[in-house]
């Protein structure tokens, strides 16, 4: 549950007692306590609060059912508020907008002061009409809640968030009610200064507009601009550009080894790329890091960057890079796949390919990526699994290499976040290690089945619809429009997928029922990808971590799904 909604939402609504439409609602409100029982305002209360909640939420089911893109309406909603801003710094557009909702407030009188029940029933009635009659008033505060509400990601959500702006807006009329002019009196200050508060809240108004068009790409700049462009973006460390740093001269190895032992060597390898053979004994009187790693992970690639920076800058200087490759899934061993990573990311240093896990089992690994880093006698001084730690890896090798103070450094020497805050976990889709599924029958391997979607899926879980075919390692589409549904929270997502056969299989992604628009990832067309090798696509990339189920759609058989994996 998103409470930072809700407490906006509950704060936005607080906030409508200063905008310039509610004070022709306000006398309504007096006006219908005067005659009525003590149980009155609170019937007011709750007619309001169902009446506004019932017109979002219409709106809400309206605005889902058009398939109206959520930018759509977040860019009108800007315009509505950028509007109200020019409004309140204008003195005739402000008399203007108050005659426009004088008119709204009139009759609102005229069906309140119509009599009726006095007590709690009665004040249902003329809540229910104040809701009705000032939401369009509301104007773009009301656009603003409408957009928190629409792109909440479940039913119960939008109900909160709805239900939290309404309870904010009606409690100063509650208050009003029970306290009456004395209330009305506090308020002098408001009339008295009216041209300069009003002003003032234009300004805000624009102000605000102005980051929730700017704000995100400003930051985003700014952070670019503090990180180095091969890191950011993934590309090749060899286009990076001159080195960008210096270091401190290291004194002593950081987070080694208790214990150092003698490096175990390379065996049971189908092949090198890049070199020819290489054995530890070869390698002895060289710094040596091996990088065990595999061209669809994520984690891996995010790596990447550094790692080939390492090889730029510290070749010539002794140090030796060794990739071995470890595939994870049976695609990978494909040395073609592995060729093309290399050219893709840049990868100029020895690749060991390591299919039957030989060397993994050797070292004792367990990790994607994991870095063993090996001084001139052969000894693993230093072990670094996973992302992050680059500072402290490259001060290492500094270290062993005896790189000066004066001589450059490849990259900034900070820590990145590659994982957010209750990030979804990496999720893999065979039956040997499906977890969090959701659905009333078991994956069965080896089976050909027929599922139907769950329509309650909590955050990390996923589910299917349609005809898959269940492998130990991946899902295959069996029959069009075969479904799979995931809701996850994180920045990116990303998929590992491939086609059967040599024929590419195409496949509509949305988020939330709705186009990805401006969410879509670098290898999603028109709300489409085109899987046509087995490779990690990115489908998603939010500007900030988000909460949402993003939902595959094989347009025809074939479409082979193995993980998930998530970027911050």
């Amino acid at each position: 549950m998103n409470w930072l909604d809700i407490a906006q939402s509950m704060l936005e609504g607080l906030a409508l007692i200063l905008s310039p439409c509610i004070l022709p609602v306000l006398p309504l409100v007096l006006s219908a306590t005067v005659d009525g029982g003590k149980s009155r305002p609170f019937g007011i209360m709750v007619g309001f609060i169902f009446a506004f909640s019932a017109f979002v939420l219409l709106s809400r089911q309206l605005v889902t059912a058009l398939h109206i893109s959520p930018d759509v309406i977040r860019y009108a909603s800007m315009v509505l508020l950028g509007f109200m801003g020019f409004v309140l710094l204008s003195h005739k557009l402000s008399n203007w907008f108050s005659t426009v909702t004088q008119g709204a407030a009139n009759l609102a009188n005229q069906v309140g002061t119509g009599g009726g029940q006095q007590g709690f029933i009665g004040g249902l009635g003329i809540g229910a009409l104040i809701g009705f009659v000032w939401t369009p008033c509301a104007g773009p505060i009301l656009a603003a809640v409408l957009v928190q509400v629409i792109r909440q990601q479940t039913d119960l959500q939008g109900v909160l968030v709805t239900v939290a702006f309404a309870l904010g807006a009606s409690i100063p009329m509650l208050v009003i009610t029970l306290m009456g002019r004395r209330v009305m009196g506090k308020l002098s200050f408001f009339t008295t200064h009216a041209e300069t508060v009003r002003k003032l809240f234009g300004v805000l108004i624009l102000l605000s507009v102005g980051y929730l068009a700017f704000g995100e790409q400003v930051v985003g700049i700014l952070l670019r601009n503090a990180v180095p462009v091969s890191v950011e973006q993934g590309k090749p460390a060899e286009d990076a550009g001159a080195p960008i740093s210096t270091a401190q001269a290291p004194t002593s190895l950081q987070n080694a080894l208790d214990k150092p032992y003698p490096a175990p060597d390379f065996k049971g390898l189908d092949g090198w790329l890049n070199s020819d053979a290489l054995t530890m004994q070869d390698l002895r009187g060289k710094v040596v890091l091996v990088d065990f790693w595999t061209y669809s992970c994520i984690n891996c690639i995010r790596t990447l960057p550094y790692i080939t920076a390492w090889d730029r800058l510290y070749r010539g200087k002794g140090l030796v890079i060794i990739g071995v490759h470890a595939p994870e899934f049976e695609f990978e061993k494909n040395v073609d796949n592995i060729k093309e990573a290399l050219t893709k990311y840049g990868i100029r240093y020895p690749v060991a390919l390591d299919n039957n896990l030989a060397t993994w089992g050797a070292y004792n690994n367990r990790f994607w990526p994991a870095h063993y880093l090996i001084d001139r006698n052969g000894q693993v001084v230093y072990t670094h699994f996973g992302e992050g730690h680059y500072d402290v890896t490259e001060r290492n090798i500094r270290y062993l290499l005896n790189v000066g103070q004066s001589e450059p450094t490849s990259l900034v020497m900070t820590e990145d976040s590659p994982r957010g805050e209750n990030q979804t976990p990496e999720t893999y889709f065979g039956s040997a290690r499906a977890e969090r599924f959701v659905s009333t029958r078991q994956l069965e391997q080896g089976s050909i089945m027929r599922f139907k979607p769950a329509t309650d899926l909590p955050v990390h879980h996923w589910t299917l619809g349609g005809k898959w075919k269940v492998e130990a390692q991946n899902l295959t589409s069996a029959a069009p429009h075969a479904l799979l549904k995931l809701h996850f929270h994180a920045k990116k997502v990303f998929a590992v997928m491939g086609n059967l056969g040599n024929k590419p299989v195409e496949a509509q992604i949305s988020l939330n029922d709705w186009p990805l628009s401006s969410l879509a990832g670098k290898d999603v067309k028109d709300d489409k990808v085109t899987v046509d090798s087995h490779a990690l696509y990115e489908l998603v990339n939010s500007p900030s971590s988000t909460d949402g189920v993003v939902t595959i759609d094989a347009a025809t058989p074939g479409l082979q799904i193995y993980t998930f994996t998530f970027g911050n």
